[in-house]
């Protein structure tokens, strides 16, 4: 999902403190941090989560949500970015034992994340760009965006210090295998993903 920064003065409060407290009076709200930074992501339309959907039951269909790996969403993912810096990702696989990792404030340890997935919202910028570094540097090995402003789907692989070596984008009629090494065989049909998130008048 997608969020938009806002200005926070620094003091009285740490971030996660200032972080949670904007969760406290904004319900339904996504607040994340990275690089220092805290987003804000207002509730997601019907149509977000109708893509959210659809692009979760292939792995779910797959047998990831069993008892080797989990697929869960809006699970928070510990960032090496910041000293207080924390994802939530709108989808994530992770290993079956995740809970063994937490690290603070409802996050988990980038080690047990084997894929996230965002589906964009109003500020697609945040998931196509400052995501991609950051989730990167977090070693999460699949990256998977279903753009839904610009109608594609990328899949980013081999993370590294700059960024993902493997950056590949599928549009409609298109279907993605994605990489083995998330423990089963996941194909993704882009025409029914991005179209469960399309408004009938084409745009987000």
């Amino acid at each position: 999902m997608s969020a938009a920064s806002v200005e926070h003065p620094y003091g009285e409060y740490s971030l996660i403190a200032e972080a949670n407290l904007l969760m406290e009076h904004r319900p339904g709200n996504r607040v994340e941090i990275i690089e220092d930074q805290i987003y804000v992501s207002p509730p997601p339309d019907g149509l977000h989560a109708e893509a959210l959907t659809d692009a979760m039951l292939p792995f779910v269909a797959a047998g990831l949500h069993g008892t080797d790996s989990r697929v869960v969403q809006a699970i928070g993912l510990w960032l090496p970015t910041g000293e207080s810096d924390y994802a939530v990702p709108d989808l994530s696989l992770v290993d079956a034992d995740y809970r063994e990792h937490l690290i603070r404030n409802n996050c988990y340890d980038p080690v047990c994340f084997r894929l996230v997935l965002e589906v964009t919202s109003m500020n697609y910028r945040t998931d196509l760009r400052t995501k991609v570094t950051t989730y990167a540097e977090a070693k999460i090995p699949v990256y998977v965006i279903v753009d839904r402003k610009h109608q594609r789907l990328h899949v980013l692989t081999d993370p590294g210090a700059d960024g993902y070596a493997t950056h590949r984008v599928y549009s409609s009629g298109e279907k993605v295998t994605l990489p083995a090494s998330l423990g089963a065989e996941v194909v993704l049909d882009v025409s029914e993903v991005l179209g469960a998130g399309k408004s009938a008048e084409g745009g987000e």
